[in-house]
């Protein structure tokens, strides 16, 4: 075998005590001699099990806590660089229950559950009121491949594999004679365990002397068979004595043992706790079962790691340092233009000695951050002819796990299950042997995918190799994800200016005549937003088409049905992956329901603003972390095409006119009335309940909703928007008596800001619709008549008429002749206007 170096080592085994060192050691199935002196002043054990390169590493002695825990973890990651994970085996404190029959010499292993990753530092948190205490703070869960294995080993438990403690146990003894006197299993009748609120009787002696009339009554078990517990483990500095905190920490909190080093080494490495239990963490004293506890323990690991598959570094077999790699599938983009801004930081950000490690380029779905990324590998490619440079696909597991297979190979990893083949990347990209190198993944938008455990598979951002010549760039259209995979180190990609989409799609158009009329050319780039995969697709089907400029923009502007055909048609991209379509439309939908499936909420207001205007919408959270929306100064805006999309995508399933009544029930619940000291509130509200009543789907519902119509003609009209103000006409039908007795206000609004001309104008135009409504002699008819006549003299001779008819001006004579006095004195309704 080739000398061993300190990379070769993967598995910490940590010991708190030289008994359980000893245990640890009649476990391995090789001893190695030591590696060349360091500066660390640690001491290790190297050794091999199962193929596991092992280092048991020693705590000082007498100085133990998690404090002792952490410094000799943190010495131990410096030396032996490679290490995969962690055991800290030893003893602990058992909490025996009546869910949970746990004995001496049984073994508890750290499990996660609840809102807890396996152990919990119980003496580290925060009192709070009524005198309790409240841990704070999480620490990390076991490695993934632990658990799944652990999982394994727990159902051969369950299918007649409870002997293999005792089994393995009764081996190392009888293979190591020395080790009995002080290992091998008391005798059962010693296992004592006693009332909480008895208290050991004699200081300095064992519990012979105790009131065995204290006992708890327990149920015979099989003599020397070593159960098997999982759950939380407590950790803290101090031995844990007392029965009743014991009793009270363990109810608080489900507490299955307690120990005093795993706290602090839990967030250095990912760790699996094991403990052999040796007391209860009372008054009484139980030493003489500290040697088998060890040594039980050690054997559930020995059993653990005989079932994890051993990994290796293959450092003999990787191939040379010098050479570099290229593994991009996407071709070069040979009509890349613009985005020089983000290029040359995303450069300069990769480059500088002290730069981020994680850098994510973030922006809205089609706006050309994969275009962004693929140029600055080209150009990365071409100026550093040491840089190694890997592009993984990262829409799926599946996709991510082929990619990775695809980079294991091209660096030669040839050895070990396809399983762990990201790891085996994982490890080599974090070593010096690599070299530089570049690691591209495209589309990073799920954050379940990168920041969560997936069935047997640990979150990808676990895997992520770190190393000092090493760079990770991300593209993601999730802001909030590109945040927690790079702490902050983003680089947005805007929307195009209006120069630059011009540029692409006179580079994309075979007829570039078709940009002659500029005004034409920018008025599609606005409607499609200036987004480039919108310009790629119209180019595309304006080529395939052969249409001219203004007939594509009269169907994508026209009719919004047109509008959603046009995006989603799918064409071929070469700087896209060939499967996966490219529709503007399809693109967008996996960005919404990725929402969907992460925050049902933000979902449910994405098709809230749907049906409104999307223009100065208040903070949306998630939305804005997908670029869906749009921050300009202090307003945020929606995307038009999204719009559009979102639209289109409720209409198809059949939910648009529930969100139109949703919509309309809040308005109607928050739009004010005209007083002017809600002038500024509706002004808020008005560009969202114009579009929410002039859309077809608000129709049938319109008479439910007559005082949210009337408010809205009544703030138009006091802000003199007279025309719009009529717009009620076409929600409750221009003779509905609301719809007249509205009109007729809103003449009275414009007589009483000195506009009568305007004011004639709409009550004459209302007293017609009132006469042919309801007949020229109902009371309103005929009091609209009647005031009419009265502005009318005033508006031409300054004179008033009186409630018979008559007047006292000859002047007034000429208009007088347009009314004719009925029987009962108010004016008819012979008019003219």
């Amino acid at each position: 075998m080739a000398s061993l170096t300190h990379d070769d080592y993967t598995v910490a085994w940590i010991c708190a005590l030289p008994l359980e060192a000893a245990a640890a050691r009649a476990m391995l199935d090789k001893t190695h001699a030591p590696l060349p002196q360091t500066a660390d002043p640690n001491a290790y054990e190297l050794g091999e099990l199962n193929g596991h390169h092992i280092v048991i590493a020693y705590l000082p002695n007498g100085v133990y806590g998690t404090v002792s825990a952490a410094n000799v973890v943190s010495r131990m990651l410096l030396t032996f660089p490679r290490l995969r994970f962690g055991l800290m085996v030893g003893v602990g404190g058992g909490v025996p229950s009546k869910s949970n029959d746990i004995r001496l010499g049984d073994v508890v292993v750290s499990k996660p559950g609840g809102k807890h990753g396996g152990v919990i530092q119980y003496d580290y948190g925060k009192a709070v009121q009524g005198g309790q205490f409240e841990p704070t703070g999480i620490l990390n869960q076991p490695p993934q491949i632990l658990l799944t294995h652990m999982s394994q080993l727990q159902a051969k438990q369950m299918t007649g594999g409870e002997n293999a403690i005792s089994n393995l146990v009764s081996e190392v003894l009888e293979q190591n004679l020395n080790m009995n006197e002080r290992f091998s299993p008391p005798e059962r009748g010693t296992d004592y365990l006693f009332h909480s609120s008895y208290h050991h009787a004699a200081k300095d002696l064992d519990c012979e002397k105790c009131d065995k009339e204290n006992l708890v009554t327990r149920q015979p078990r099989t003599m020397g068979t070593p159960y098997i517990h999982y759950g939380l483990i407590a950790s803290g500095d101090q031995v844990m004595k007392d029965s009743e905190t014991r009793d009270r920490l363990a109810q608080q909190h489900g507490i299955l043992c307690f120990e005093m080093e795993a706290a602090g080494l839990m967030n250095e490495l990912p760790t699996l706790v094991i403990r052999g239990i040796c007391d209860y963490c009372d008054s009484h004293k139980q030493k003489q079962w500290q040697g088998f506890a060890a040594l039980t323990a050690a054997a559930y690991a020995k059993l653990l790691l005989l079932v994890v598959p051993a990994y290796h570094t293959y450092s003999s077999s990787w191939k040379s340092d010098n050479t570099r790699h290229w593994m991009v599938s996407l071709p070069r983009n040979p009509k890349f233009i613009g985005r020089r801004d983000e290029i040359e930081k995303l450069e300069e950000l990769l480059v500088a000695q002290d730069g981020p490690k994680r850098i994510a380029i973030t922006g809205l779905g089609g706006v050309g951050k994969t275009q962004v990324a693929l140029e600055l590998a080209y150009r990365l490619r071409d100026q550093d002819t040491e840089c190694s440079i890997f592009w993984v696909p990262s829409t799926s597991h599946a996709i991510v796990e082929q990619s990775f297979l695809k980079i294991a190979e091209i660096l030669g990893l040839c050895e070990g299950k396809p399983a762990d083949i990201k790891e085996q990347v994982q490890t080599y990209l974090s070593s010096e042997r690599a070299g530089k190198w570049l690691l591209i993944f495209d589309n990073a938008d799920d954050t379940e995918m990168w920041l969560s455990d997936h069935d047997r598979s640990p979150a990808l951002e676990d895997l992520l190799p770190q190393s000092e010549q090493g760079r990770i760039l991300f593209t993601t259209r999730n802001r909030e994800l590109a945040v927690e995979l790079t702490y902050s180190n983003i680089v947005p990609v805007p929307d195009l200016d209006k120069e630059a989409a011009r540029n692409i799609f006179e580079s994309l158009l075979l007829q570039k005549s078709v940009l002659e009329d500029n005004s034409i050319a920018a008025a599609l780039l606005e409607q499609l937003a200036f987004l480039p995969l919108a310009i790629a697709q119209a180019a595309t089907y304006i080529n395939k088409k052969r249409l001219d400029l203004a007939a594509y923009l009269k169907l994508i502007k026209n009719e919004e049905d047109e509008a959603v055909e046009l995006l989603s048609e799918d064409f071929r991209d070469p700087g896209r992956y060939k499967d996966i379509e490219n529709a503007v439309i399809t693109t967008w939908l996996v960005s919404f329901k990725q929402i969907q499936h992460q925050d049902p909420l933000a979902a449910d207001y994405l098709s809230f603003i749907a049906c409104i205007n999307p223009r100065n919408l208040d903070a949306l959270g998630l939305l804005d972390a997908y670029s869906f929306t749009t921050r300009q100064e202090s307003a945020i805006n929606m995307h038009r095409l999204v719009h559009i999309a979102t639209r289109n995508w409720l209409r198809k399933n059949r939910l648009f006119s529930h969100w139109i009544q949703r919509v309309a029930d809040q308005l109607e619940t928050v739009f004010p009335d005209n007083h002017y000291t809600n002038r500024k509130l509706w002004r808020h509200y008005l560009p969202h309940a114009l579009a929410l009543v002039h859309d077809d789907e608000f129709f049938p519902k319109q008479e439910d909703y007559f005082n949210l119509v009337q408010n809205i003609a009544d703030c138009l009209a006091s802000d003199g928007r007279y025309s719009e103000s009529e717009a009620q006409k076409t929600v409750l039908g221009d003779k509905h008596p609301d719809t007249l007795t509205s009109m007729a206000n809103l003449a009275h609004t414009l007589k009483s800001q000195g506009r009568l001309p305007d004011a004639l104008a709409i009550l004459g135009a209302c007293c017609r619709l009132w006469t042919e409504a309801l007949g020229p002699d109902h009371p309103d008819t005929r009091n609209s008549v009647d005031i009419l006549g009265h502005w009318q003299v005033r508006e031409f001779t300054g004179d008033c008429i009186v409630r018979d008819g008559t007047c006292n001006s000859r002047s007034a004579l000429p208009f007088m002749a347009r009314w004719t006095c009925s029987e009962s004195g108010p004016l008819s309704t012979g008019f003219s206007i």
